[in-house]
């Protein structure tokens, strides 16, 4: 009994700190606790996407979605993304670390969700654009597609350049709409499930996207060339913002690119070249030039800020939040980092969700413990990953203005 009084008194104080901590942000970005943001606008790739490859080719196929939705969601990953955190209020006690370290083991657990409770928008999981079929837009939409990049050519059709004229288009309909009724009432328009145009530029436009030009730079060119083409891919992305800009847009949470030397499918790949892993077991010139992208951006973003001086950009430093990970794998009871759970890339290169049998050995069954590892399939992130995470960016920890993703619109 005076253990569990100890906890709940230890408890109390964590809580009573954290809620001082929080008051501090409120007054330093401007008195208010949240921005409100109505709506969430995504551009990226597959780290970010919700549904839009599977919607436009071939359906993502099971064991994807296992862990949380029970089904294939259209992500490339056994449950959530970090972007359904940004958006979605997690009411799973398993959620983020807070849940581990702070609730111990009872009671103290509705103030874990108290404190969560701010470090996500609680708005509905973002709907992919391309998804035709029962899709809300009503709180944002997600243009973000599995393979994209900010230049073309790529793995995808579906360029950042091809996402921003999507949106112009989504944007200007969905305005014409609302215009259209206005005019003349008895037009039975569905409306119930489009933004209100008023909110455009009351909304948050999220970036993560560029990890695909580094890799097929690295598959397809020199390492010299995917140096040189960084300039070009930090002034697209500068010219995708730019546009927004000029459609309304006025609050900007963008991600650095991952340490894609990291990643299961490159070590693989490259692990065999002497001298070519770190200490972590990571490919060190991947990481490089992903420090090396991650560096020009964010001097674009501080020049962006003099530019659009009505804009309020937060960079997120997401490689260095996914390479802490990384590099305490075991210490957070992850298995070794460069395992993944589904398909195989050594033996038999098979993706997951497909099986094969070659000389008696089945290669292409997901693991029985998917929430243990770090990588989902070799290049994407687990849900567990996801969550770890999404708890550390989205309080500011690792964003330059460092306040909270529901402050990103007062710095």
């Amino acid at each position: 009994m005076r253990e569990l009084s100890w906890e709940l008194f230890y408890a109390y104080g964590i809580l009573l700190f954290g809620l001082a901590a929080q008051w501090t942000a409120v007054r330093s970005y401007g008195g208010s606790m949240s921005c409100g943001f109505p709506a969430i606008y995504n551009f990226g790739d597959s780290n970010s996407d919700t549904g839009g490859i599977s919607a436009a080719f071939t359906e993502i196929p099971p064991p994807n979605g296992e862990s949380f939705f029970g089904h294939p969601a259209g992500r490339a990953c056994d449950g959530r993304l970090i972007i359904d955190f940004i958006g979605k209020l997690s009411h799973d006690r398993s959620s983020f670390a807070c849940s581990e370290h702070l609730c111990f083991r009872l009671h103290v657990s509705v103030f874990c969700f108290v404190l969560l409770a701010a470090a996500n928008l609680k708005l509905p999981y973002l709907g992919a654009y391309l998804d035709s079929v029962g899709t809300n837009f009503r709180h944002g939409a997600n243009f973000a597609t599995g393979g994209s990049s900010i230049r073309p050519p790529g793995y995808s059709p579906f360029p950042l350049g091809v996402q921003i004229s999507q949106f112009i288009q989504f944007k200007a309909r969905t305005t014409a709409l609302y215009n259209q009724l206005s005019l003349n009432r008895r037009i039975p328009l569905a409306i119930a499930n489009l933004p209100r145009p008023a909110e455009f530029s009351r909304a948050l436009y999220t970036f993560d996207i560029g990890q695909n030009d580094i890799a097929h730079g690295f598959q397809h060119t020199t390492e010299e060339q995917v140096r040189a083409a960084i300039p070009d891919m930090i002034g697209q992305l500068s010219l995708a913002i730019h546009t927004l800009y000029k459609e309304g847009a006025r609050f900007f949470w963008v991600h650095n690119t991952g340490p894609i030397g990291c990643l299961p499918y490159t070590v693989i790949y490259d692990k065999l070249k002497p001298g070519n892993l770190d200490k972590n077991g990571c490919v060190k010139p991947q990481n490089e030039m992903a420090m090396e992208f991650n560096r020009q951006l964010q001097d674009k973003i501080n020049q962006l800020r003099t530019q659009l001086p009505f804009a309020k950009f937060t960079y997120v430093d997401v490689y260095s939040a996914k390479y802490a990970l990384i590099s305490s794998s075991k210490t957070l009871g992850f298995v070794d980092a460069g395992n993944f759970c589904c398909g195989s890339f050594e033996g038999y290169h098979i993706n997951c969700g497909k099986k094969a049998i070659v000389n008696g050995t089945v290669y292409g069954n997901p693991c029985n413990h998917p929430s243990r590892h770090i990588s989902w399939d070799g290049i994407h992130y687990s849900q567990a990953a996801n969550m770890w995470v999404a708890e550390r960016i989205l309080h500011g920890s690792f964003s330059d203005p460092p306040v909270p993703i529901q402050g990103a619109c007062h710095h």
